[in-house]
């Protein structure tokens, strides 16, 4: 089983980028985990380039998604929503309308913030732009509040928080298993 990785941070150290680092080890034997790292290369989203010549990275995002069998979708708060380089990459793996990568693809979110709230505006409005493109958001999305005292040295150092996204991956598992194959 595959699962690919959205981190909706683009800097380089980003807690964000922090605490998908950790999920891996969170996830069960044979379980396969990676982070997508081209979402920086994704032009904006334009319906005049999406066409049978679509732009080789929108391809190769579009194959990666193809290839999953379950999606996390990691996000900051930028604003009190989600930053414009993840909705954006929605936006290009949404197309075509019907026969998208995400038509069906079970997704866990889990925000990131550094405020006691833990980005719960971008978590909410990212459930909802998912579940809008055809991906099938857990029912529980996880917010990570105070992240930069909670990934510590690339591991979780709250034992609440470990366990919410030992249960979230765990149950993502479960639905990329239960999906019907494509």
């Amino acid at each position: 089983m595959k699962i690919l990785m959205l981190v909706g941070s683009l800097r380089t150290g980003s807690w964000t980028g922090e605490l998908v680092g950790t999920l891996p080890a969170l996830l069960p034997a044979g379980v396969e985990a990676a982070a997508y790292d081209g979402l920086a290369d994704l032009p904006h989203y334009d319906q005049d380039l999406d066409g049978d010549d679509a732009p080789a990275a929108v391809v190769a995002f579009r194959e990666a998604l193809r290839g999953a069998d379950a999606l996390v979708v990691a996000t900051p708060e930028y604003n009190g929503s989600i930053p414009g380089v993840l909705k954006n990459a929605v936006d290009w793996a949404s197309r075509p309308r019907g026969a998208s990568p995400l038509d069906g693809l079970p997704a866990a979110v889990v925000s990131v913030s550094p405020s006691p709230r833990g980005a719960q505006w971008a978590r909410e409005d990212l459930v909802k732009v998912l579940r809008v493109a055809g991906a099938v958001p857990l029912e529980d999305a996880v917010g990570v509040a105070t992240v930069h005292e909670t990934v510590v040295d690339g591991r979780i150092a709250d034992a609440e928080v470990e366990t919410a996204l030992r249960t979230l991956v765990g149950r993502l598992v479960d639905a990329g298993r239960e999906r019907p194959a494509a």
